[in-house]
């Protein structure tokens, strides 16, 4: 006998084939298999290997010993919540999005799903709950493919292309807008509600502002965006790119993250008392939020490429200080009323996982708030990043900080900690294995 869940699914999968089985792995890539969609809807158990959630940006994988040397199966076991047809998809098609668990039902400690799942528990084993945004940036660029040659922007209609004079601007010149207008309409079949969408400040570059909500909600449907952006400009013979620095003298991309703690029932926010002022839990979320950004640095700049969004000097937010209403601090507190005191963690960038990103900022917040930790001073104006509050600069040094942080390890366990530092140390010596252009021509012409 079929419940009503089963058949309301079954109704929603119509003249469904295959449905694309997917979890995020440790860069936020969607991992997974196509099921048809008779299997799906009787439940067949879909298993996938453990080692395919550490695998590498480029391919390959760490010593099998950080994923279990059997590397034996994980189950993906898809959210109802997370079952959606492909409006872009010419051939009736579904996604699914998935947990990765142990065959014994619970979740794997390798799953980023599954460690903002445990965060978001911790929360509410205190009677709160964590609510969050993210502002999403990426490019879109015309195909490129020689990656030996920079990005460029599309064409506009005026048959020339944007030249970085278009920050904030509403014009329809660059000819964007029939992909924009596809981006929207599938944003709406897959109940993606957007707040706001600009022209940022780099060379075809752009931002969206997703609503505020749960944080798993929202990391899906950040997931989902991205996955949804890049689907579409190929259709549109455009690519998006979501990398933290894709072109030289132009601002990076980032992924920031609005966050705010409510009680459970009430919903009242935390971070706010009575009289409308800030309350001690809103200094301990800050305290926590300085205590693990540089040890977490390397979780929300996961990337070679992310170290060179945090050089650029304007606005930059390679730092641990916070401030109100001050873009230089990597901990900005915008100016909004009472009810919507919020903290804005400025460090990720758009090539963070966001179930990574969302899990390791919420979790320090939440350490800062267990443990009653202080923040320093707020800073304004222009100001000097005091030892204490300065970031890992480059790769390899945040990934010598994770390694050795107890706190990382106490938050997320060793076994994941140790594996995505094996992941990411293995992308970092496929870097090491070329030689840039920028090498070539200064230093050859020195030897």
């Amino acid at each position: 006998m079929t419940t009503d869940g089963q058949c309301s699914l079954a109704q929603r999968l119509t003249g469904i084939d295959e449905i694309e089985c997917v979890t995020p792995d440790l860069n936020g890539v969607p991992r997974g298999k196509v099921m048809t969609a008779e299997g799906f809807l009787e439940g067949r158990r879909l298993q996938l290997a453990r080692g395919v959630l550490l695998q590498c940006i480029m391919g390959g994988y760490p010593a099998a010993r950080f994923y279990g040397s059997d590397d034996g199966d994980l189950a993906l076991v898809a959210d109802p919540q997370q079952i959606h047809r492909l409006p872009w998809s010419q051939q009736p098609r579904a996604l699914a999005i998935c947990d990765a668990d142990e065959l014994t039902g619970e979740s794997s400690r390798l799953s980023t799903r599954g460690q903002l799942k445990a965060v978001i528990a911790r929360y509410a084993a205190r009677g709160l709950a964590p609510v969050v945004a993210t502002e999403l940036e990426f490019f879109v660029f015309a195909p490129n493919p020689d990656p030996t040659q920079p990005f460029q922007p599309p064409l506009g209609l005026d048959g020339r292309r944007e030249d970085g004079h278009s920050a904030f601007s509403v014009s329809s010149n660059n000819g964007l807008r029939p992909f924009f207008n596809e981006v929207y309409a599938c944003m709406a079949a897959l109940g993606l509600p957007r707040d706001t969408f600009m022209h940022e400040m780099g060379v075809s570059q752009f931002e969206i502002n997703l609503l505020h909500g749960d944080p798993l909600l929202l990391a899906d449907q950040t997931f989902l965006f991205k996955h949804l952006l890049k689907e579409v400009a190929l259709k549109h013979g455009l690519i998006v790119v979501c990398m933290a620095k894709p072109l030289a003298n132009t601002p990076g991309s980032s992924m920031h993250i609005h966050q705010s703690v409510v009680e459970l029932g009430s919903g009242r926010n935390v971070f706010s008392d009575e009289a409308g002022e800030p309350t001690a839990t809103f200094r301990h979320f800050i305290g926590g939020q300085q205590a693990g950004l540089a040890d977490f640095t390397a979780l929300f700049a996961p990337n070679v490429n992310s170290y060179q969004r945090l050089y650029q000097p304007c606005a930059s937010p390679n730092n641990a200080c916070w401030s109100h209403d001050n873009r230089s601090a990597g901990l900005r507190i915008p100016a909004s009323s009472p009810v919507a005191r919020r903290v804005e963690n400025r460090l990720p960038g758009a090539d963070a996982n966001p179930y990574l990103a969302i899990a390791a900022s919420l979790a320090a917040g939440l350490h800062g708030i267990e443990n009653r930790l202080e923040p320093s001073e707020a800073i304004q104006g222009e100001f000097d990043v005091p030892d204490n509050l300065s970031l890992p600069c480059t790769l390899h040094a945040a990934l010598e900080r994770l390694k050795r942080s107890h706190l990382a390890k106490e938050l997320f366990s060793e076994e994941f900690i140790e594996g995505y530092v094996a992941s990411k140390t293995l992308e970092l010596a496929s870097f090491f294995d070329e030689i840039t252009p920028w090498e070539r021509r200064i230093l050859a012409a020195q030897a």
